[in-house]
């Protein structure tokens, strides 16, 4: 598909235990590569916390950092729990409406998390980058989220991994 993922392979990192998260080196000047590139950072303020040590982060103006937020999460189930959530991160720059419960997923789920999204976005005065909605439930939401937000339709390509 012509991604390059810069990452650890699984044999690299068994035994780390508790070491917690070490940055592949090549990560580290991922900014400076041809093209797009796209960080996921993991959950949290402790992912996001990651981008400070990528060379050029703090000065990149190509650089977007989002916050893709899921609403069906405990940290972020109400508009209240988004703002702190986002306010913890360091440098957002829109949010990124991603709420799912895997397989029972439902479009009324999703357009609830699109609400709580955009009024958090508002008071953090942040853009809805998106709504993402699994290619299934795509044809029932049509081009804009109950909000006017953009529709991102997406393939879930590990159906039975833990959400």
């Amino acid at each position: 598909m012509g991604i390059k993922v810069l990452a650890w392979e699984t044999r690299q990192v068994t035994g780390w235990g508790e070491a917690g998260t070490v940055l592949h080196p090549a990560v580290r000047w991922a900014l400076h590569r041809e093209g797009d590139v796209i960080i996921d950072a993991g959950y949290g303020a402790a992912g996001a916390g990651l981008l400070q040590l990528l060379e050029g982060a703090d000065t990149s103006p190509e650089l977007r950092a989002l916050a893709v937020i899921n609403t069906a999460r405990p940290a972020t189930a109400t508009v209240a729990d988004i703002i702190a959530h986002v306010r913890s991160l360091g440098r957002v720059d829109g949010l990124l409406n991603n709420t799912h419960l895997g397989e029972e997923t439902t479009v009324d789920l999703i357009q609830a998390g699109a609400r709580k999204v955009t009024a958090a976005a508002r008071e953090l005065n942040l853009p809805v980058v998106a709504t993402a909605v699994m290619d299934e439930l795509a044809p029932y939401l049509g081009e804009r989220d109950a909000c006017g937000n953009p529709v991102r339709v997406i393939k879930r390509y590990m159906p039975l991994a833990f959400w």
